[in-house]
């Protein structure tokens, strides 16, 4: 009987963690491509706002997960 909700408990946390992870990941690739190639910034800069935006993307979808 505990097993399948276990399972679904597991189930969820990978869908919130794929969720802040899908997150980071996307704004880390906008900011990293807006920086570079649209505002000719150099690949150190590009990658440390790439870096913010990430953490800042990932710890707002970590917020809206937990509503």
């Amino acid at each position: 009987m505990g097993l399948p909700s276990q399972a679904k408990q597991g189930s969820e946390a990978v869908k919130k963690w794929g969720f802040v992870a899908m997150h980071a990941a996307l704004a880390a690739a906008f900011m990293f491509l807006l920086q570079r190639f649209a505002m000719n910034a150099s690949q150190e800069s590009s990658l440390l706002w790439a870096l913010t935006f990430a953490v800042c993307a990932a710890g707002l979808a970590y917020k809206q997960a937990n509503r």
